[in-house]
């Protein structure tokens, strides 16, 4: 059996869980061993209770329906000790604060309202997954069917082969490439459409500037407009203004400057009469210079058809422009000028804008491609040894003729290279290996994840593995090796296991045990930790019944000194 390095670092994780008021827990407190710990009980009494506890903890969907007194709500939670796994980054891209005591936990209301929270903050349910993943692995039966997943299977050989950090180096020049092949099509498909309307644009573009509307004033161009066309008529009344004012026989200027002599020839001896004088005169230079801008006016004023129909064509140009930019004013259509000389101009520039990103894209694939050959060449130097590791580890659990393949073909760049594989298996001397969901029972299955993961337990940082029934179709020798093997691996990991074997049960450092309690007034699942001599009681009922034999115990004896001999080894 492959054996994992004796003096590696215990990596405590799940410190304390907590279990309040779900299914039949009334109150439920787990304070699990560094190393390997054991579930047992009687069949209902919890255990998978407190895996679905364990299961809402890392963040699957809440039910008030199976809240234990339907008036309180429902609190789960775990603290975790995690100062020897690098996860400060997760904990950053959360937006959390990072601390080496974690603690998880989830509250479902009686309403059936759930609430998430890591350290006290309250996050999404998704944030407590992503955190809740790399902390616990929770293992059984159907979640064997994972390894049949090529995702999984390839990123098990980078793993095993600790091709992560080449896999990174890959992924980010993938990422690279296809960030800029995107950018390239989205503006080759820009100038296809562009050019579809750069006609179009050209001609809108070729009328406002033939328009020459720079430094158009509308207002002065509309004023103009209405004077000419109504010259007759304004050269006309300026003159009898004229006459009224100052040319006339009884002029206005003629009767004031009468009026001004009469009031000066008795200012001398009237003081009223001298102020009205002077007020007088004031209104005569007034009046005066009205006369003199009127005569200006009029003699400027001249009906001029030639001019009046150039300035007419004029606003017609800036009113058609106008109403077909749908907009209000010069300024507007100076704007739109503008931004037609910008999507025309662009649209000529775009051509040495593709060839730069399609020079890019080119470079950018020819260091993708270097990559994957490297990333591919590591991968397929690894299948031998890790189909032969398994192999003999799957003999040692019993299946001496259990043989695996990684079948492989070369792809188009993915996100994870140019690889695509699948795991072929057969647990049979002379069967031709199939696909995983073909080729393996439940118990086949249950064995090779448990393989796949022992390898694994030596290559990269395990979060907390919880087996439920892992043992399920084995029995005897190849029970004590599962636990063996489950032991070395708690070296390195905190592994907790649910079984129903007495050698599995006997291989754990810690051993709880899960019980129904019958009150008055419902049932309730207890968990306690088992002393020596407990253990002793329990496994030999495992092995002979509720009352178990002398040689039950003696049996249940002999089991935990294999325990005992196995740690020794180890160590």
């Amino acid at each position: 059996m492959a054996s994992l390095s004796s003096h590696a670092t215990i990596a405590l994780m799940l410190v304390d869980l907590r279990i309040q008021n779900y299914a039949l827990i009334e109150a439920l407190e787990l304070r699990p061993s560094a190393l390997l710990n054991i579930i047992t009980g009687e069949t209902g009494a919890g255990k998978s209770i407190m895996l679905g506890a364990i299961g809402l903890l890392l963040g699957n969907r809440a039910d008030s329906k199976l809240l234990f007194n339907t008036d309180k709500k429902c609190v789960i939670e775990g603290q975790f000790d995690i100062s020897n796994y690098q996860l400060q980054d997760i904990f950053e891209a959360e937006d959390l604060d990072y601390d080496a005591q974690c603690i998880l936990r989830r509250e479902i209301s009686p309403s059936g309202k759930s609430r998430a929270f890591v350290n006290d903050t309250p996050v999404t349910v998704e944030t407590l997954r992503k955190i809740g993943a790399n902390l616990m692995d929770i293992h059984s039966q159907h979640d064997t069917l994972l390894l049949g997943d090529p995702v999984f299977q390839l990123n098990l050989i980078d793993l095993y082969a600790g091709l992560v950090p080449t896999r990174t180096q890959y992924g980010n020049a993938f990422r690279q490439y296809r960030k800029l092949a995107a950018d390239l099509k989205s503006l080759e498909d820009q100038v296809a459409q562009a050019n579809k309307e750069l006609d179009y644009h050209s001609f809108l573009l070729s009328e406002l500037e033939e328009a020459k509307l720079d430094g158009e004033d509308q207002e002065a161009l509309e004023a103009e407009i209405k004077e000419l066309e109504h010259a007759e008529e304004i050269k006309l009344k300026l003159s009898g203004a004229l006459q009224g004012l100052s040319e006339g026989e009884y002029c206005a200027t003629g009767s004031l400057k009468e009026a001004s002599t009469l009031l000066g020839q008795i200012a001398a001896y009237s003081e009223a009469a001298r102020q009205l004088k002077e007020r007088l005169d004031s209104c005569l230079i007034e009046l005066r210079d009205v006369a003199d801008e009127a005569e200006q006016a009029e003699q400027r004023t001249e009906a001029d058809p030639v001019r009046l129909d150039e300035l007419q064509q004029r606003q017609n140009i800036i009113f058609n422009l106008q109403r077909k930019h749908q907009v209000r004013d010069v300024t507007e259509l100076l704007a739109v000028r503008d931004e037609l000389r910008e999507k025309v101009g662009s649209v000529l520039n775009l051509d040495k804008e593709i060839s730069r990103l399609r020079k890019d894209a080119e470079g950018a694939l020819a260091t993708v491609q270097k990559r994957a050959t490297h990333l591919s060449e590591q991968r397929r130097k690894a299948f031998p040894l890790f189909e032969r590791e398994l192999a003999d580890l799957l003999a040692d659990l019993g299946m001496p003729n259990a043989r695996l393949v990684v079948q492989h073909h070369t792809g188009q760049p993915a996100t994870s290279g140019t690889d695509v594989i699948s795991l072929l298996f057969t647990a049979n001397k002379g069967a031709q290996p199939q696909t995983l969901s073909k080729a393996a029972s439940g118990g086949e299955f249950s064995r090779l994840m448990l393989c796949v993961k022992y390898l694994l337990a030596d290559k990269t940082a395990l979060p907390t593995i919880v087996f439920d029934e892992i043992d399920t179709g084995i029995s005897g020798e190849i029970a004590v090796k599962v636990g063996r093997m489950m032991q070395q691996m708690a070296k390195k990991h905190q592994l907790i296991a649910i079984s129903h074997l007495p050698q599995m049960a006997a291989s754990g450092h810690a051993h709880f045990f899960v019980y129904k309690e019958d009150r008055a007034d419902r049932t309730v699942s207890r968990i306690r930790k088992l002393s020596e001599d407990e253990r002793i009681h329990e496994i030999a009922q495992m092995i002979s019944g509720a009352r178990p034999s002398e040689n039950a115990v003696q049996s249940a004896r002999e089991l935990l000194a294999l325990r005992g001999e196995s740690d020794l080894v180890a160590a």
